[in-house]
């Protein structure tokens, strides 16, 4: 009997598994994969997550992979650009995006040095329930099947959670898919964060490991079946459009790695706990890639999860509690991010917005405040200031 088994051992599952391991648990991480294994990310963690990684004491073995810190953003727009810093989270300034074969074996590591269990190659094929409660799992591994039984499954499966199938999650919240994507590495590109942005394209740099950047391009949702069997040119031609000065760098670099491209852009809020279950990660909530938000709300609900839980475990009652503050704290603490995403992805900014950014862009203190809302430091509904309405006031009647 195990006080909670964790389903998926990635950004979502291991810190989860790490925090509820240190607290005294008896914890089994099940992973259908066998570390190191890649898997499509944009790969950047903003400063709220670094912060985390830092509080867990992994963030030294992340900073050692050679990652580069990316403490300094610019955001093109047509003819307008905006750099600034982003405002430091817990004294973490810096962004950092590491390899996700690098990243996701540190957590599960770090989770299993905290004495959790990780059975690799080990998928759910069903959960065991009591009167409707999930009281455990059944695992398939080399052939061989087995039930283990918990106090609490935390489903951090992924978008297509297996878990969140078997005790038929519904979406709760739910948008069309925006956009698509392609991506690729390429080597000899500055180690900047950088994004540009023209109507109806976006491209975004990375660097990351061993002097790669990953460079990305987003398209309408509707252009995906078209761009099939061309993605790599709708990559270089994206950048040409959007971000020459990138083009320019791809050419003179060397692409590292295969193109990778997706079109599962998916938007939505599950229901996230019910009883003696729980979802993290992309398993309870998905959006699009556009704002790099992944890695880092997977942190938070790993974060929140556990808070939450505290040392409920051993009563049902009280979990059950636990685990629906969980849900309502999860979805408020994620919300306004959500809507700011989809908005980004819609790739055609309205012109008060264009305004905005012209104003930003005159302004130190409001650019380094714009990356703090995209990273997560200061709250959206801090953003717009009497500053901030004032000079776009100022730059309308000139």
């Amino acid at each position: 009997m195990y006080d909670v088994i964790v389903v998926g051992a990635r950004c979502a599952g291991s810190p989860a598994a790490l925090q509820l391991a240190r607290a005294g648990y008896r914890v089994l991480m099940v992973e259908r994969s066998k570390f190191p294994k890649d898997t499509l990310s944009t790969l950047y963690i903003h400063q709220p997550g670094v912060a985390l990684l830092d509080q867990w004491g992994v963030l030294p073995e992340v900073i050692a992979t050679g990652c580069p810190p990316l403490d300094r953003a610019t955001y093109t727009a047509g003819d307008i650009r905006v750099q600034g810093v982003s405002w430091p989270v817990d004294g973490q300034q810096a962004a950092y995006a590491p390899r996700r074969f690098l990243l996701d074996q540190i957590l599960a590591r770090a989770a299993v040095d905290a004495g959790a269990e990780l059975r690799e190659n080990c998928s759910v094929t069903d959960l065991v329930f009591e009167d409707d409660r999930v009281v455990g799992v059944r695992l398939s591994s080399g052939g061989t099947e087995t039930v283990e039984r918990a106090r609490l499954v935390i489903g951090a499966d992924g978008m297509r959670s297996t878990v969140a199938a078997k005790v038929q999650a519904p979406h709760e919240v739910e948008a069309p898919t925006l956009t698509c994507c392609y991506y690729s590495y390429w080597s000899g590109l500055p180690a900047e964060f950088r994004l540009y942005h023209t109507p109806g394209s976006w491209v975004g740099t990375v660097p990351t490991n061993d002097g790669a950047t990953l460079v990305a391009a987003y398209f309408p949702q509707a252009e995906f079946a078209a761009l099939k069997g061309e993605g790599l040119k709708a990559l270089l031609d994206s950048a040409e459009r959007t971000a020459p000065e990138v083009r320019a760098e791809m050419d003179k670099g060397e692409q590292v790695e295969r193109l990778f491209g997706t079109g599962n852009q998916l938007n939505f809020f599950r229901k996230a706990a019910g009883p003696g279950w729980a979802l993290i990660g992309d398993a309870g909530h998905h959006k699009d890639s556009i704002t790099a938000r992944g890695i880092t709300d997977a942190f938070l609900q790993a974060q929140l999860l556990v808070e939450c839980v505290g040392d409920s475990l051993q009563d049902p009652e009280r979990l059950d509690k636990a685990l629906g503050e969980f849900a309502e704290e999860r979805t408020e603490m994620l919300v306004p991010d959500y809507k700011s995403t989809l908005k980004t992805a819609e790739l055609n900014p309205p012109e008060h917005h264009l305004e905005m950014l012209r104003a930003i862009a005159t302004s130190g203190d409001l650019s380094d405040r714009y990356f703090s809302t995209l990273s997560g430091a200061c709250p959206i509904e801090e953003f717009v200031t009497e500053e901030l309405l004032d000079l776009m006031d100022e730059m309308s009647d000139a």
